[in-house]
């Protein structure tokens, strides 16, 4: 199993439905142009892929990143190495 930290922010979870939206959409124009005869085919209709691309997008870089997770690794977990905070890494900050 990954030690990976899921993100829970509205950003991630917008940005993470660009897949299942896209492959729907397709799904979608596909069938139009079965159930129409050719009046909906591809070729006529694959701006609406780009437009729910463009959607997705938008909406997640309108939404809130307010408790985003970027870190792949939790600070304890195992195998992970410690670090020092930022004020007492030797030689920053520090006067002379």
């Amino acid at each position: 199993m990954s030690d990976r930290i899921r993100c829970t922010c509205r950003r991630c979870t917008i940005r993470s439905l660009m897949g299942p939206a896209v492959v729907i959409t397709i799904g979608l124009l596909f069938l139009l142009d079965q159930l129409r005869g050719g009046d909906f085919s591809f070729r006529n209709t694959y701006p609406i892929i780009l437009i729910v691309i463009g959607a997705v997008s938008l909406a997640s870089a309108l939404a809130s990143a307010e408790g985003h997770n970027s870190g792949s690794v939790p600070p304890n977990a195992p195998g992970s190495t410690p670090t020092a905070p930022p004020s007492q890494l030797p030689g920053q900050g520090q006067r002379q």
